[in-house]
């Protein structure tokens, strides 16, 4: 799992039928200071995430069952959204 910020949204008429009704969310890792990591992704939103949020994501096969769908092309799963981070000095 990691912090990634939601940057945006993915809105798509034609997908995977296993993907129908899914939100999809365009998130990009994030280190503890917030600076932008790596290449945006594609993450399912599970927990009702918004633009500009901070939120914890999972990969794999975690993604998969955070989702409740073991079954899909899922690879990427928002899980969380974060209220406050603390990190020791």
């Amino acid at each position: 799992m990691f912090l990634a910020k939601v940057r945006g949204t993915v809105v798509s008429t034609q997908k995977d039928e296993r993907l129908v009704g899914t939100k999809l969310l365009i998130t990009q890792r994030i280190d503890v200071e917030g600076n932008y990591l790596s290449r945006p992704n594609v993450s399912v939103d599970t927990v009702g995430a918004g633009v500009g949020e901070t939120v914890i994501v999972a990969e794999g096969s975690s993604a998969r069952v955070a989702s409740g769908r073991t079954d899909s092309p899922i690879d990427s799963a928002i899980v969380g959204i974060v209220d406050t981070t603390e990190v020791e000095a």
